[in-house]
Parts: C-alpha cells; structure tokens; sequence
C-alpha cells in the first residue's frame, strides 16, 4: 500500500494554515480600507480589493516559485522578508479591536454592535481614496502570502498549487466568514505568526547552507538536506 509522505502532509497543514491567516488579514486590510465608504461604493471597493488580491497573487506566484527554486541568496532574501511580514502581523495583532471591527462589519455589510450604522465610526473617504488604499495594500500582502506559501511548500509542488488555489477561494468566497473568525478568535492568528516565523527561519537555515555547511535538524528537514 502507498504510503503518505509525512514531510507533504506537514507542508500542506502549513500551507492551509498560513492561506487561513493572510486570507483574513488581507480582508480586514480591504474592509478597513472601504469602511469609510456609503454602502453601494463599500461593496463596488471590496469586490475591486478581491479582485486585485486574486490577479497579484497568481501573478506573484509565477514571479517568486522560480526565484526561491534557484535557493541560495534568494532563500535567505525571501526568510528576511517574511520576517518583516511577522513583524506586519504582529503590530496589527496588538492594534485596538474597536479599528479592526468597523472592517468586520464593513465586509459582513452587517450593524454587528447594534449601534445604528455599519462601519460608522470609520473616516470618511472617496472611492478613489478607498481603491489607491486597497491596492497598494494588496500588492504587499498578495507577495507575503505567495512568500509564505511558497515558504512553507517548498520542494511540494502540489501544496504549492493547493496553496494558491485557497487562498484565491478563501478572498473570493469565504473573506467575510473568516474575517469574523479571526476577529473571535485571535488565538489562530497568533498561531499563524508563529507558524510564519517557522517557514522564514526554515528558509534561511536552508539558503545558508547553500554557503556553508550546517549539520541536519529534524525541525529543518527537506528533502535537499543530507541525511
């Protein structure tokens, strides 16, 4: 009988994990951005957000897959860049939970603290305003999710594909669930940090020892690691 290779199976709960966590920071970045808007411009911004998210991420996926195959420097480069997105989620993990409701309730289009308006303490803003906001946003957050994903699917070309897939399902069908879930729930977005912070480390333990010889550790293990 076929075994199930452990080191897919690991990738892939990673994989989902991580698309779990930028999928809902992502939404709350787009609900943020479009909370200040009248109701009919709020939903036409998110629509423009997911949109944008999805092609920037399949475009980044093309862009960043072939960068870190080439390991080395790049690998090094791509685990200091996730650093700098754990840093990202942290600052906005500690940021007030009153900001990061009026962007709930903005992509749930729902008064959910029944206090007579949806996202009504947000600033004021133009739809134009709204959109600069909501792309220049996704063009960071869509390369730290393929970053990420790509991260923890190294050397798995399946979880790769999985991966982006997801996270292109999740922002287009499930944004609003997860938002809310995340907005309960804290505790998974802080696994997710951890989670993250894991792949960066991983990825330049990997790309250093493309440079210099560094003895194997179970918790680094790929399959371009001697035994």
């Amino acid at each position: 009988m076929l075994g199930i290779d452990p080191s897919f199976l690991s990738s892939l709960v990673q994989v989902i994990l991580i698309d779990l966590v930028l999928a809902g920071d992502n939404a709350v970045v787009i609900g943020l951005a479009a909370a200040g808007l009248p109701a009919d411009l709020r939903r036409r911004a998110i629509l423009i957000g997911i949109i944008a998210a999805t092609v920037l991420r399949i475009g980044f996926a093309l862009i960043t897959t072939q960068l870190l195959s080439l390991g080395g420097g790049l690998l090094i480069a791509g685990g200091i860049l996730l650093l700098w997105v754990c840093w990202k989620m942290y600052r906005e993990l500690t940021v007030p939970l009153e900001e990061e409701h009026e962007a709930t309730e903005a992509l749930a289009e729902a008064d959910l603290n029944a206090d007579g308006s949806v996202a009504g303490r947000a600033p004021r803003k133009t739809l134009r305003q709204a959109v600069i906001q909501i792309i220049i946003a996704d063009v960071s957050m869509s390369l730290d999710n393929v970053l990420a994903v790509a991260g923890a699917a190294q050397h798995h070309f399946e979880a790769l594909v999985f991966g982006l897939a997801l996270s292109v399902v999740l922002m287009g069908v499930a944004a609003t669930f997860i938002a809310r879930l995340l907005h309960k729930h804290r505790w998974i977005a802080w696994i997710g940090l951890i989670l993250i912070l894991y792949v960066a480390a991983k990825m330049m333990v990997e790309g250093a020892g493309d440079f210099i010889d560094i003895p194997a550790i179970p918790l680094f293990y790929s399959p371009h690691t001697p035994a």
